[in-house]
């Protein structure tokens, strides 16, 4: 599912990317939603994104975690491991954008683009699955445990959505990570004495 995920996403945002038409009728926007009713716009705004780079960098990522989840979910689950993953993107799509549009609802000027949040709940996922595991970053040459990466993660994205002084969708990173860690939970609640066991076993 994971590359199916990236395939569509991948197609569909090159397509918009020649095609404003496509881009406009996907996009997030909470002003439309609203008054158009076009409640879809809080699933296909992730199927765009901004230019070549931002479709890039989050299909890398759920690229890279997607299919160590969606593996993890196969073992939990068996045969509904990929219905579940599939839940936990879409419904990580709709819910990290819950809170810009209770604040943007009256914004015409708002619009945002890309699976960041989806991506950010994957991410997540795979945190309470493996706390431990190194992940690197940019420029930074060890590997950073998944845990520490995370709630240095969720800190940044809360105080910059607070500042909203740039362009970049902090909101739905952190309500995606926050989605991701709490449906994860919910499908297998044992899950969290596995996550602190790895903890104390490493630590």
């Amino acid at each position: 599912m994971t590359i199916a995920i990236i395939i569509i996403s991948a197609v569909i945002s090159v397509l918009a990317f020649t095609n404003s038409d496509i881009f406009y009728k996907l996009r997030f926007n909470p002003y439309i939603i609203r008054r158009k009713n076009e409640w879809y716009r809080f699933f296909s705004y992730g199927l765009i994104h901004a230019d070549w780079i931002h479709l890039f960098i989050n299909m890398f990522v759920l690229l890279s975690f997607g299919r160590f989840v969606e593996s993890f979910f196969t073992q939990l689950f068996g045969a509904r491991g990929w219905f579940y993953f599939i839940l936990l993107y879409i419904g990580a799509l709709a819910i990290s954008v819950v809170a810009s549009y209770g604040k943007q609802k009256d914004n015409p000027y708002y619009n945002a683009v890309g699976a960041s949040g989806a991506v950010s709940a994957v991410v997540f996922a795979s945190i309470i699955f493996n706390p431990l595991a190194p992940i690197y970053l940019f420029l930074i040459p060890f590997g950073i445990p998944a845990v520490i990466f995370g709630g240095l993660y969720l800190i940044y994205s809360a105080y910059m959505a607070r500042r909203g002084s740039d362009n970049v969708g902090h909101d739905a990173h952190f309500w995606g990570a926050v989605f991701g860690i709490l449906f994860t939970i919910a499908l297998k609640p044992a899950l969290v004495g596995h996550f602190f066991n790895q903890l104390l076993q490493g630590f």
